[in-house]
């Protein structure tokens, strides 16, 4: 069985730090074309979601927190395929720091307690 340890503020403090990795990314590792481009928006719909989400760190919160682990879910299978379908998988740097961010994500994503966080937050702001 799982254990589901994270919290809500610990899983939103690692959204946005996972967000702003990936909006850094092209311009720290030096990543272009096609890897630049997935960088941005896999950063901007994580960064969204963490804005959007009815969390303590969420700043509108009017998404709820299924679809907010529904996203992530699919962001960090898609971050793992990513250099194969855009086709940069022999990029040694691209196509690792993907993969690892996007298991990093699954990872996040398995031990954060949604049903803890959604007993604990309110719907308001």
């Amino acid at each position: 069985m799982i254990h589901r340890s994270i919290g809500a503020v610990s899983h939103g403090i690692l959204d946005y730090a996972l967000a702003i990795l990936l909006l850094a990314a092209p311009s720290v590792v030096g990543f272009a074309g096609i890897q630049a481009r997935w960088a941005y928006i896999f950063g901007g719909v994580l960064l969204l979601m963490a804005i959007l989400t009815r969390y303590p760190l969420g700043i509108i919160r009017v998404v709820g927190l299924g679809i907010h682990g529904f996203v992530e879910l699919l962001l960090a299978l898609c971050l793992i395929a990513a250099p194969w379908y855009g086709n940069f998988a022999r990029g040694v740097l691209s196509r690792n720091f993907y993969v690892m961010l996007g298991l990093l994500m699954l990872v996040l994503w398995f031990i954060t307690d949604f049903r803890g966080v959604r007993g604990r937050v309110s719907g308001g702001s």
